[in-house]
Parts: C-alpha cells; sequence; structure tokens
C-alpha cells in the first residue's frame, strides 16, 4: 500500500511510525514549514519532519498544501491513499481526490463529539468521562466525514491534556493502520455522522487557560488540566505580575476568597467558588516553575494575599 502522510505534531509520529512498521511504503510526508524557536532565532523543524527524516523518507513542507503545485506533487506519487493526524492545514478538493482511496484523518474524540482544533482539551474542561478517536475520510466540512473506525478511553481524574493526548496518539495509531488496509482492500464501510450528539472544539486561546477562582473547585481543576501543558494555565500575582499555574488538588478544607492563599502545613491552598485548591507548581513570569511550597517561602506573602483579579 502506498501512502500519503500529513501531521506536525509529536502526537502524529506514531502513526506514522506504525504505517512503516506494517510494511507499507510512504510515498511523502507533509508537514508544516519550519517554526521560530521561543527567541526567533532560529527555525526549528516539527517533530514529524524530525522522525520522516530518521526514516529516510521524503519530506514536504508546502506553506498551501492545497495549492496546485503541491496536488500535481501528490497526484505524482501514485498513492493509494492518505493518512492525516493534527497537520494543521485544510486540505482542499483538489487535493483530497488526488490519492485513490481518500484522505483519512485520526481525529482525538469519537465523532460527532469535539469536532475542531481542541478535542482533548475540551472533553477534560467538560468534565467528560470517556472519550477516543475517531478515523474518517476527509471532506469540505471541518471533522464532519464519514467514520471508518473508533476506539474509546477513559479520562482519568488527574489527567492533563498531554498525558491523554500521548495516550490517544499511540492508541489511534494501529487504528489508522486497520483503517487505511480496510479502505484500500476495499472492506471498510465508513458511516455518516450522526447529527445528534454533535459537539465543538475550537482551539484554546490565552484567555480560555486564565484562572477564574470564583467558579467552583472542580471546574478550576479541570480547566487547569485541560490546557496542560499548552498553552499553560495563568493567574496574576499580589503585584500584578502573570505567572502559570501545574495540576492543582481539590481538598476537604473550609472555604475562603476565591483566589485567597494560604498555608496548610506544606500544601499551599487557594481559594475558590467552593472549597479550596492546592497548588503543585508555579512558574512567575521569567522564571522556571517550582513547588508551590518553597515558592510561598521565597515570596513572602501574607496571609491575604490573593491570585487573580481582586
Amino acid at each position: 500500500m502506498r501512502v500519503v502522510f500529513a501531521g506536525t505534531p509529536h502526537v502524529a509520529v506514531p502513526t506514522l511510525q506504525a504505517i512503516v512498521d506494517a510494511g507499507h511504503e510512504v510515498t511523502a510526508v507533509l508537514t508544516q514549514p519550519d517554526a521560530p524557536g521561543r527567541r526567533g532565532r532560529q527555525l526549528i523543524p516539527s517533530p514529524i519532519k524530525g522522525a520522516a527524516e530518521e526514516l529516510g523518507l521524503t519530506v514536504l513542507t508546502p506553506e498551501r498544501a492545497s495549492s496546485p503545485e503541491v496536488v500535481e506533487q501528490i497526484k505524482a506519487l501514485d498513492a493509494d491513499v492518505a493518512a492525516v493526524v493534527a497537520y494543521g492545514q485544510i486540505l482542499r478538493p483538489d487535493l483530497l481526490a488526488a490519492t485513490r482511496h481518500g484522505w483519512v484523518n485520526l481525529h482525538f474524540s469519537v465523532l460527532p463529539a469535539w469536532r475542531g482544533a481542541a478535542p482533548v482539551q475540551r472533553a477534560i474542561m467538560a468534565g467528560d468521562d470517556l472519550t477516543g478517536a475517531s478515523t474518517f475520510l476527509l471532506d469540505e466540512g471541518v471533522d464532519t466525514g464519514p467514520v471508518i473506525g473508533t476506539l474509546t478511553e477513559p479520562i482519568r481524574a488527574t489527567d492533563t491534556a498531554g498525558e491523554l493526548l500521548e495516550r490517544l496518539a499511540g492508541l489511534g495509531a494501529p487504528l489508522m493502520v486497520n483503517s487505511l488496509e480496510a479502505l484500500v482492500a476495499g472492506y471498510a464501510a465508513p458511516i455518516p455522522q450522526s447529527t445528534d450528539g454533535v459537539s465543538h472544539a475550537p482551539k484554546i486561546t490565552r484567555e480560555d487557560a486564565y484562572v477564574v477562582w470564583d467558579r467552583p473547585a472542580h471546574i478550576v481543576d479541570r480547566q487547569i488540566r485541560g490546557v496542560t501543558p499548552a498553552p499553560g494555565a495563568w493567574t496574576t500575582l499580589p503585584d500584578a505580575s502573570v505567572a502559570k499555574l501545574g495540576p492543582v488538588t481539590p481538598v476537604d478544607a473550609p472555604a475562603s476568597v476565591p483566589g485567597q492563599l494560604r498555608l496548610d502545613g506544606e500544601r499551599v491552598l487557594v481559594g475558590t467558588g467552593t472549597t479550596p485548591v492546592a497548588l503543585s507548581w508555579i512558574a512567575p513570569a521569567g522564571r522556571k516553575a517550582m513547588d508551590a511550597a518553597a515558592w510561598w517561602r521565597g515570596a513572602r506573602l501574607g496571609e491575604s494575599a490573593q491570585l487573580g483579579e481582586a
């Protein structure tokens, strides 16, 4: 089977590796162009580009994958099918028609739930108990194509988006291989998505990651886990500077003013709209993450100190 692969981040690597390990020929790998590093001084290749080059595969990094010249390149590869995992570009009809059996996307939800850019993050933030992965044929909609296969996976009480996404990436890789093989062999039966149960998962913004302390403790917990590690939960400190926060733990302790800090033994507690939460780590602007208790001792804040807007 001749396969074109399109993907960009680390979570796409297990699927690329699984396709190669299954003995299929990857005719080319599409990935996003090299991006500036944090300081903007050098260009950093995507994780998929690095993995593809290690495997000795041809890598294409077009600015616009659906441009006429790229479409012609893909047609010339004479591929049976294409596999897509978090590529990061909208693929137009001309490109979708450039392989014999279309383009199969691995999406990290059980469709039609959580269509969009951030299904794992939104599922955690919504308090879902169960998620999963789906393979489907790309069409002109956003995650609307007919589904080939699905799997389910529980969301654990302490899962961050990063942890859950990594787990789904590993579980989804064999699902993709099986789906590609079934489609090309002619025994897959893609099923149109139901119009019931549709939900949307827009990209996580910086505003989504700002902690609103007067929400209930379980909502604060879900929000922070849902934006960890990226873009990362954040709040303001008593001096109005910004700090990033690690996951928190709701605790059975007397309620306090939302955002108010207090030391409870070795735990640094923050008030919410219900009971407090215990901080794990904190990273004030320009500094590395540190244990919350160590930060508290160094900051020498009073008991009335408060995170967030007063």
